[in-house]
């Protein structure tokens, strides 16, 4: 082999090799663009439910689920939508296996006995949980919701919260926040799509 040829030839060489290198990367770091992406929204914890047991996010696996946070004194977004969940359960049917989880932002007033008497009106699919206060952060955390006590007169407060409800799927992934400003019938089609 001549100079010049060889002098092409390196080029060349590393052009194809970087090229190869580039596409390797590529395919290892998208890969299958089809597989479900790891989310930054839920996680682990370990809250107390309306019955005394102990649950984890463990427990929420193998059926969709809807996540709320909330508090039972709040006046008007909790119980709505604690209710729109409860149409959407019922259009869906008792038969399914769907859950909802009605986590507390107010843990110091909301016990497992006050969520059990508050989410009595509701469909029993729902979950209230409560916690001490660091799992309760911990869980908000997670799930990255706003929450901010607002001080009253004569020491009462109410809370300012973000009101997102959070399907996720029955293997424990975030889809998507779930629309309930729609007619229950369609919520409920959109949700069997997860059964």
């Amino acid at each position: 082999m001549n100079q010049r040829t060889l002098r092409l030839l390196v080029p060349i060489s590393a052009l194809v090799i970087g090229f190869a290198l580039l596409v390797t990367t590529l395919w290892l770091t998208l890969g299958d663009a089809n597989a479900p992406q790891p989310s930054s929204v839920g996680g682990p914890f370990r809250l107390v439910a309306q019955d005394g047991r102990t649950v984890t996010e463990k427990d929420l696996l193998g059926k969709p689920t809807l996540v709320f946070f909330g508090y039972t004194h709040c006046p008007d977004v909790c119980p709505t939508t604690l209710f729109e969940v409860s149409e959407v359960f019922r259009k869906l049917g008792a038969d399914k296996k769907v859950a909802a989880a009605f986590i507390t932002i107010d843990p110091e007033r909301d016990t497992p006995a006050m969520l059990k008497d508050y989410l009595s009106s509701f469909d029993p699919r729902i979950l209230g949980l409560s916690g001490d206060r660091p799992a309760i952060d911990a869980a908000q955390k997670a799930y990255r919701v706003y929450s901010r006590k607002v001080p009253g007169e004569n020491g009462e407060y109410t809370m300012d919260h973000s009101a997102i409800v959070y399907l996720m799927d029955s293997k424990g992934r975030f889809v998507n926040a779930f629309n309930l400003q729609q007619p229950p019938e369609a919520a409920a089609k959109e949700l069997a799509k997860y059964l």
